[in-house]
């Protein structure tokens, strides 16, 4: 929006800094995190007014209750002002017009996902309310909504956004190769739909289960954002994606603007988040932020390499998946809980020393996608 309105507020030397997508994303990463830094107390307070605290109970497990014991009533649904920070900073700071066609999705796709998640956070406010468990919508209906919704970005990207159009349409490439690509606009770009949900609502439950100490998943996303902000700026370059010997995707770069609003709305929250955490994300929050992080993946055609910059979502969810898989078949249990951040917890380590700890290991992550990125 700044970019169009830029000729009738500002000079022609000032105008042309709007046409740098490095200025565009340093401006939304300053205006997500005001937005979270100034609004951040007024939302919390009106969440406690609203009685919307965290709940430890309906855990199954006493000593994961005892060890949060401390953490009950703090307000949660905090999501609410980073979701909106990134909005306000994507519809000021991104390009909507030419070969710029994937903002408009990607700020769709980060609003759906926040709406499934306000769902269920809203759900169990109320079975709060009337005594109930702690449950919220159910497994099927959370899913389906979120599967709903990455369809529809599937189809939007294959259609009028034409992602890698010039190439006949999206290819899954693998790393390390430079002349290995799957395409997946057979049987009617099928491949491309499924491998879509797969990304986004697998990122967005990968946050969601990581979203479970204080700082942790936030933390852990501004990392994966920076990350990102490198390797969609690499794409949507042809200089840059020709030396990398990557897959130039023509608009691709606007991505690394939106990593800056998702960038500057982490560390906007995680000035309240971290411990002892004034305010919690809920799922408002994690779905989005995860669900924003899967859409560059998309969209710069690094799906695979986001197993490597979300290594510690991955854990955590396959952690879950062990666990309760282990369970199901063997009818023991793998790690003393699940996911493994309280693994660690059950076993004496505090949970400072946890979340720092993963925060370590997101930066090593990012780093090493960056370097692995060039070997081809």
């Amino acid at each position: 929006m700044l970019y169009w309105l830029a000729p009738w507020l500002f000079s022609e030397d000032v105008c042309r800094l709007f046409g740098y997508i490095s200025f565009r994303a340093a401006g939304a990463v300053v205006t997500a995190f005001l937005f979270a830094v100034l609004a951040g107390p007024a939302v919390i307070r009106w969440l406690a007014n609203l009685g919307v605290g965290e709940r430890i109970d309906g855990t199954g497990s006493a000593r994961l209750e005892e060890l949060h014991a401390h953490k009950r009533g703090t307000p949660t649904m905090g999501g609410l002002f980073i979701v909106f920070g990134i909005l306000l900073a994507g519809l000021c700071w991104l390009r909507f017009d030419g070969p710029n066609r994937f903002s408009a999705p990607g700020l769709v796709l980060v609003a759906g996902f926040a709406a499934v998640g306000f769902w269920d956070d809203w759900v169990k406010l109320r079975q709060a309310r009337t005594g109930q468990p702690k449950r919220g919508i159910s497994k099927r209906e959370k899913q389906g909504a979120l599967t709903l919704l990455a369809i529809g970005i599937g189809l939007w990207l294959l259609g009028p956004a034409g992602l890698e159009s010039a190439s006949g349409g999206p290819h899954l490439y693998l790393p390390f190769f430079k002349e290995v690509a799957v395409d997946l606009t057979i049987a009617y770009g099928i491949p491309f739909l499924v491998l879509a949900v797969l990304v986004l609502t697998g990122a967005a439950n990968g946050v969601n289960l990581t979203d479970g100490l204080d700082g942790l998943a936030t933390g852990c996303i501004a990392t994966a954002a920076v990350a990102y902000a490198v390797i969609t700026y690499a794409v949507g370059r042809v200089d840059w994606s020709e030396y990398l010997l990557v897959t130039h995707v023509a608009g691709a770069g606007e991505m690394t603007v939106l990593m800056g609003a998702l960038l500057g709305g982490a560390l906007g929250f995680l000035w309240f988040n971290a411990a002892p955490a004034l305010v919690f994300l809920g799922d408002v929050g994690s779905l989005a932020l995860g669900g924003a992080l899967g859409y560059a993946a998309l969209v710069s055609r690094t799906e695979l390499v986001l197993f490597v910059v979300g290594g510690v979502f991955v854990v955590e969810a396959l952690s879950v998946v062990i666990q309760v898989g282990s369970f199901k078949l063997r009818g023991k249990r793998v790690f003393r809980c699940a996911p493994i951040h309280h693994h660690f917890q059950f076993g004496g380590m505090p949970e400072t020393r946890v979340v720092v700890r993963a925060w370590v290991l997101s930066v090593l992550l990012a780093l090493t996608s960056l370097a692995l990125f060039k070997v081809r």
